[in-house]
């Protein structure tokens, strides 16, 4: 008989995944019900998979559970956003540090590409989104450290919900481009007291981007952090 466990495993992954990638990039949108039914049924599995995800999402504080209310995606935690962004500041700085010459110019011409397609994504904010993860990634393998960047992703599920929030709602993407521009000429022409002065000011900007969208809709932050939904007409946060 074929082991139904590594087809389970799967289907918990690829749920997990699915929901993951929604969240982040703010389909289902912060402090917002999930209905585990309806995902299981919109996406053809049974509902073990579906609660075995959100144990997963959980644990990774993007989803809340509440006793005999339900499950929801969690509001941003400016607090878990400054941790998460201190930890990627920390390994992008320490990794350009590390470049040495001569470059890989390989490695130098994949990034190149990314900058030329980040122009020509024009306003599609997803595109840009993933183009900016390559280019941050390429960085770090440029000085050799391409394996760190599964650490600074893993942790940084929090941060990546204020950028795509930040980027929603101050379209700034020439900006963002131009930034990572200047960072890469300075790393590629050995100016790397530059590269990390142009590297911490950009990690930066999420900061003014949070505080400007919290101001701006604050219901999708934490506010009390005891506080949990309610039913009104229907389920709405303290």
């Amino acid at each position: 008989m074929k082991n139904p466990k590594p087809t389970r495993q799967r289907e918990r992954h690829n749920v997990y995944r699915r929901v993951r990638e929604k969240i982040i990039g703010l389909d289902f949108s912060p402090g917002s019900a999930i209905s585990e039914n309806e995902l299981a049924a919109a996406l053809g599995v049974s509902r073990t998979p579906v609660r075995e995800a959100m144990l997963l999402l959980t644990e990774e504080g993007l989803v809340e559970v509440f006793a005999k209310i339900g499950t929801f995606v969690s509001r941003v935690d400016p607090e878990q956003v400054a941790e998460a962004q201190f930890l990627r500041e920390a390994v992008e700085l320490a990794s350009l540090r590390s470049l040495s010459t001569p470059l890989d110019e390989e490695k130098v011409d994949r990034l190149r590409d990314n900058l030329r397609r980040q122009k020509e994504t024009g306003e599609d904010i997803r595109s840009f989104f993933a183009l900016d993860e390559e280019f941050h990634r390429g960085l770090m393998d440029l000085a050799g450290h391409e394996s760190s960047w599964s650490t600074v992703s893993a942790a940084k599920s929090h941060l990546d919900r204020a950028r795509m929030l930040g980027i929603r709602k101050i379209p700034e993407l020439g900006r963002l481009t131009e930034e990572h521009h200047a960072i890469f000429d300075a790393a590629v022409s050995g100016d790397a007291a530059t590269a990390e002065r142009h590297l911490r000011s950009h990690l930066r900007l999420v900061f003014a981007d949070v505080k400007a969208v919290e101001e701006d809709s604050p219901e999708l932050f934490v506010r009390d952090r005891d506080a949990g939904p309610h039913r009104r007409s229907a389920f709405v946060w303290d």
